[in-house]
């Protein structure tokens, strides 16, 4: 197996057609056996992308607005909320 990086689609389509073995692609185009892209870009998970990839999704900003939606919870007093707290009638048992 041979991995291609970020090299031009049509020299990873030459070589891919020259040789005798798998070639994997890193942003190289389309023609290579298979493909490999890094998956904090592919969930949108990093702050960018490099020019040959693509985000396929936004964790990132999900992740940012669960950690404010959370701050603002725990600022404003409600949270944690009644429902989310455990309590026993005899402590004792429990230390």
């Amino acid at each position: 197996m041979l991995v291609l990086k970020h090299v031009p689609a049509n020299l990873a389509a030459t070589v891919t057609e020259a040789i005798d073995i798998p070639t994997i692609g890193i942003g190289v185009g389309p023609d290579c056996d298979g493909q490999v892209l890094v998956v904090d870009e592919v969930i949108g998970l990093a702050e960018g992308t490099a020019p040959f990839s693509k985000a396929f999704g936004d964790v990132r900003g999900e992740m940012a607005r669960a950690i404010e939606g959370y701050v603002d919870a725990v600022e404003g007093d409600e949270s944690p909320a009644e429902e989310h707290s455990h309590y026993e009638n005899d402590v004792e048992d429990v230390y």
